[in-house]
């Protein structure tokens, strides 16, 4: 049984024109998400105050965290589906398709209920400045009362990039994006709703993104046309989602507590000033990101299909094929961000808002000489991910952990504010670097769930 064309076969053809071709929509497809948190900040930063972008960009660690399982779900999904998929055992995808939606819709209710509960409780818990703290609490709320509608679009977007098609995920993104970027202007403009109105865009744009999705897909991949009778989940496809999906969960739960942290030592300098600024680059260096994770996606679908059919040479290529794009592209964007980083800046700000720009400024001028490491963390741990090596990302973690949380403090204690993003650098190449030994001693290759070599 084959499916429609929108998927695509990465197990066959040259590996560096695949990952290419898939990493471009992805490209495309992730700049218009950061367009959702990006056009929250800017248009709050613009039209409401500097204490309204401060709060929006306080609640970012919290909520990662608390999206984190959802995130975990996904991904470990997309790995069962695409090796299935490699491997040709398309019965096997239509029973993971089904029992995802089991997974995901039950994720998505449990950590919605515990982020609505415990929003303010760790809100204080970081420090979170008086001035900001309410508007934090609210724009919080209403993200995680929505959450299901990111758990759909998340999900579908990664079931059929498993499958190979990253343009339909892009298609139906773009057109939530254009539709937060209105209803956001609407909500704040119009209606002066605040922090609160940017929130309900987000949602309302997220769910609508997913919902078109899914009926496309349901018309386009005859794979995924299951009779509702037979749309139940499977036992064992299931502890292999929750087995691949809660250790890349876990993964996304520790960066999300060493951002935590590192919000927290940000907070402690009780300055909402140099929360915008950090606010703002952390907004930058999401969309400068964009290429690396678009990148990592394209690999872990490339690996997971090939490592399904056990072309273990395809899989090498493939890596080598991304670790050279991914150091081209991050050695191009450095003399762009060191020099060009105030007008970026100057997006997000008010013109009276002039010392927010500089911290700014500062802190991408640290950050930019540690994308190339940056980027590797995104190839090896989707590396690694794809071909079922789900520890190695997990410590990779850790790393980011210890490492952040460690060189923060003591670091913001010695320089002052630009601790914190030196902190951030050399937590990326430590990360990056252990990622990158992992993938060249080869210790993955027996780690698929469905090779004969596992």
């Amino acid at each position: 049984m084959m499916t429609k064309t929108i998927t695509r076969d990465m197990t066959i053809g040259n590996p560096t024109k695949l990952i290419l071709n898939f990493t471009l929509p992805m490209l495309i497809g992730n700049i218009f998400q950061q367009f959702y948190n990006m056009v929250d900040s800017i248009v709050v930063g613009k039209f409401v105050n500097k204490d309204a972008l401060s709060a929006v960009g306080a609640t970012g660690s919290i909520t990662y965290l608390i999206f984190s399982l959802v995130f975990g779900m996904s991904a470990g999904i997309s790995i069962v589906i695409s090796q299935y998929y490699g491997a040709g055992d398309y019965e096997k995808v239509r029973k993971s398709f089904a029992t995802a939606t089991y997974v995901l819709f039950l994720v998505s209710l449990i950590m919605g209920t515990v982020g609505f509960f415990t929003s303010r409780p760790l809100l204080k818990l970081l420090g979170t400045h008086q001035d900001i703290i309410d508007q934090s609490h609210t724009y919080m709320k209403i993200l995680y009362i929505g959450i299901l509608g990111t758990a759909c679009y998340n999900g579908i977007s990664a079931v059929l990039r498993a499958l190979g098609d990253a343009i339909t995920p892009l298609v139906f993104l773009i057109i939530a994006s254009i539709l937060n970027v209105v209803l956001d202007l609407i909500f704040v403009i119009v209606f002066n709703m605040g922090v609160a109105g940017v929130a309900i865009a987000t949602i309302i744009s997220q769910f609508l993104s997913g919902i078109g999705c899914i009926i496309y897909a349901f018309k386009k991949v005859k794979i995924l046309r299951i009779p509702l009778k037979e749309f139940k989940p499977d036992r064992e496809i299931f502890i292999k989602c929750i087995r691949l999906g809660v250790p890349v969960a876990l993964q996304n739960s520790l960066i999300a507590v060493s951002m935590m942290t590192l919000q927290s030592v940000v907070n402690s300098f009780q300055d909402t000033i140099k929360i915008a600024a950090f606010t703002a680059v952390n907004r930058i260096e999401q969309l400068v990101m964009q290429p690396s994770m678009s990148l990592g996606a394209a690999v872990a679908s490339f690996t997971g299909q090939n490592i399904g059919a056990d072309k273990i040479d395809r899989v090498k290529k493939g890596a080598k094929s991304a670790t050279k794009i991914i150091l081209i592209f991050s050695l191009l964007m450095l003399p762009v961000m060191y020099f060009g980083g105030q007008y970026i800046m100057r997006l997000f700000t008010k013109k009276e808002d002039f010392e927010v720009v500089m911290y700014g400024v500062e802190g991408i001028r640290i950050t930019c000489f540690f994308y190339s490491f940056l980027g590797l963390i995104f190839i090896t741990r989707n590396f690694l991910s794809g071909a079922g090596d789900i520890r190695i990302p997990m410590i990779m973690g850790f790393i980011e952990v210890i490492v952040r949380v460690s060189l923060s403090k003591y670091l913001s204690g010695i320089i002052g504010f630009n601790g914190v993003f030196l902190a951030t650098g050399l937590t990326w190449f430590a990360t990056g670097i252990f990622g990158s030994i992992r993938v060249v001693s080869g210790k993955w290759k027996d780690k698929s769930i469905v090779s004969k070599r596992a």
